[in-house]
C-alpha cells in the first residue's frame, strides 16, 4: 500500500507540475499577443503612417504648391474637409442696361451700371444659392444680411460646427468664416510680393486659395454665357431672370456634363483661373469681382470684425487653424 500510495504522489506532482508548466505557457502566450498588438500598433501610428508631406518639393515651395494649385491638399492642410466647410461666398458684378433717368443707384465703383449679385457655391463649382438684381452701388455687406435674415429668401444657413467662406467684406459671425483683416490676402498679392510669413498671412493665403472656386466659378459662368457680357436691353426684371437662369443651366452642365466641359477645365486649374478672370476684367474694362472687400459702407454695426459672441467664436477657429497652419511647416 505504501508503494501505491507513493507512485500516486508522484503523480500527483507530476500533473500539478504540467499544469503550472501549461499555465506558465498560457499566461506568456497572453503576454506576447498583448505586446504584438502594442508593437504593430505602434509601428502603425508612428512609423508606417501616411506624410502629411507627399510631395517632392520642400519649404517654401512645398507651401506655394499647396496654396496656389492643390485645392484638395490646401483642404487637408486647411482642416476644411467637406463635413466642415460646406461652400463660399462673394458677390459679382452684371452689367445693367437702363434708361438713363434709372441708371444713378445702379453705378458703384465699376463706373457704369450694373446689378449686384450674391452667390453661394459648393467645392464643385455648383451655385446653391443666388440673390440677383440688387443696385450696382449697394454694398455686399447689406445683400448678405438680408438674405440671411430674411425667410422668405430660403437661405441655406450652414448647420451647426459648419461653415462658409466669405471674404472681409462680410461679417464676422458664427458659420461665416473670414480672414485676418490688415494682412495681405489675394492671392496675386502674394506671387507678386515677399514670401508668406506669420500665422495670419499663412491663413489668409490658405483661406484665398480655398475661397478662390467661387471666383473660379463666376469666371465658368461670364465665360460660356455671353449674355451676361452683353446684357440686352430687356426689363431689369428679364436681366435679373437671365442672371438665374444662366446659373441654373451652368449647375446643370456641371452636374451632367461632369468634367468635360472646356470651359470648367479651364477654371478648375487655380494659376490658369487667376489670369483668365483679370484678362476678363481688363477687357471689360472693370475690376475683380471683389474689389469691395474694404468697403465701410455697409451697416455698422454688422460690417467687418463682429464683437458678438458668435464672431468671437469665429475669431477663435480662424485662430486655432491658423496656429494649426504654422504649426505643421
Amino acid at each position: 500500500m505504501s508503494i501505491v500510495e507513493n507512485n500516486s504522489g508522484d503523480e500527483s506532482d507530476d500533473e500539478r507540475e504540467k499544469k503550472e508548466i501549461l499555465q506558465r505557457m498560457e499566461c506568456f502566450n497572453q503576454l506576447f499577443v498583448v505586446a504584438s498588438s502594442s508593437v504593430q500598433l505602434y509601428y502603425e501610428k508612428y512609423i508606417l503612417k501616411q506624410p502629411c508631406m507627399n510631395s517632392k518639393q520642400s519649404g517654401e515651395t512645398w507651401i506655394r504648391e499647396i496654396l496656389d494649385g492643390h485645392e484638395s491638399r490646401c483642404m487637408i492642410n486647411f482642416r476644411m474637409s467637406k463635413m466642415d466647410c460646406i461652400g463660399a461666398i462673394d458677390g459679382t458684378h452684371i452689367a445693367a442696361i437702363l434708361p438713363p433717368n434709372e441708371q444713378i443707384p445702379y453705378i458703384g465703383r465699376k463706373c457704369i451700371p450694373t446689378q449686384n449679385v450674391m452667390a453661394v457655391c459648393d467645392f464643385n463649382m455648383c451655385f446653391t444659392f443666388v440673390m440677383a438684381g440688387w443696385e450696382g452701388s449697394v454694398h455686399d455687406t447689406r445683400i448678405f444680411l438680408d438674405a440671411i435674415r430674411d425667410p422668405k429668401y430660403k437661405f441655406p444657413h450652414p448647420p451647426n460646427g459648419k461653415y462658409y467662406l466669405v471674404d472681409s467684406g462680410y461679417s464676422q459671425m458664427k458659420g461665416y468664416l473670414g480672414p485676418y483683416r490688415g494682412q495681405r490676402y489675394h492671392l496675386p498679392d502674394f506671387r507678386r510680393g515677399r514670401p508668406v510669413s506669420g500665422k495670419e498671412e499663412i491663413f489668409n493665403h490658405s483661406h484665398s486659395s480655398l475661397r478662390s472656386v467661387i471666383e473660379r466659378t463666376f469666371g465658368v459662368l461670364k465665360k460660356k454665357w455671353a449674355i451676361l457680357r452683353d446684357m440686352p436691353s430687356y426689363s431689369f426684371e428679364k436681366q435679373t431672370m437671365i442672371v438665374v437662369a444662366t446659373m441654373t443651366i451652368h449647375n446643370f452642365i456641371r452636374k451632367h456634363v461632369g468634367r468635360n466641359d472646356v470651359d470648367f477645365m479651364e477654371y478648375e486649374d487655380i494659376n490658369c483661373a487667376d489670369e483668365n478672370i483679370i484678362d476678363s476684367e481688363n477687357a471689360h474694362g472693370r475690376e475683380s469681382d471683389d474689389d469691395d472687400d474694404d468697403d465701410d459702407d455697409g451697416d455698422d454695426d454688422d460690417n467687418g470684425e463682429s464683437s458678438n459672441s458668435s464672431g468671437f467664436e469665429m475669431e477663435l477657429t480662424r485662430d486655432a487653424i491658423a496656429s494649426s497652419l504654422m504649426n505643421s511647416l
